[in-house]
């Protein structure tokens, strides 16, 4: 199968999904639910709001307009970085990958000029005008929170992912 500007930028996206879920193996669940900066954010919160700002958000409502994903985004009055006590770190971890997946599906054989399906009334006159837009936003903040990620596991147990030698 030949490269596309779709499976490059999909491929870049999959590298910093790994990248986010990486960084956190093995950490127990006090350390992801701690938190490290002045912000009070947890990594399992972080975690959490990627899969829902970000990769629910993004594409299943914006990109591909599914009624149900944006019912829950505009309904939910859920704050995507607070979990909720009972909630296990393995499912939160699986609602990210879950996400990631449904989003990969619709993606698959996407058009990048096509517009959003959906667009929100609350970013007033502000907006994507294709999917490749919507497609980087996704691929900087995750990339960013995989940063953010990097140095709070850094500050938790000294764990660097790259060690430049």
């Amino acid at each position: 199968m030949a490269d596309t500007e779709l499976t490059t930028l999909l491929a870049v996206l999959n590298s910093k999904r790994a990248h986010v879920l990486g960084i956190l193996e093995g950490l127990d669940e006090e350390a992801l639910r701690r938190p490290v900066l002045p912000s009070g954010w947890t990594c399992l919160g972080l975690v959490q709001h990627l899969a829902l700002d970000d990769e629910k958000f993004w594409f299943r409502a914006v990109a591909a307009g599914e009624r149900t994903a944006i019912e829950e985004v505009l309904g939910s009055g859920q704050d995507a970085w607070q979990v909720a006590p009972g909630k296990a770190a393995e499912e939160i971890f699986d609602l990210y990958r879950r996400e990631g997946e449904l989003a990969d599906a619709l993606l698959a054989g996407a058009d990048l000029d096509a517009a959003p399906r959906w667009w929100p009334d609350f970013f007033g006159g502000w907006r994507y005008d294709n999917l490749r837009e919507v497609i980087l936003h996704v691929i900087t903040e995750t990339a960013t929170h995989a940063g953010h990620l990097d140095a709070v596991r850094e500050i938790i147990d000294g764990r660097q992912r790259l060690v430049v030698t």
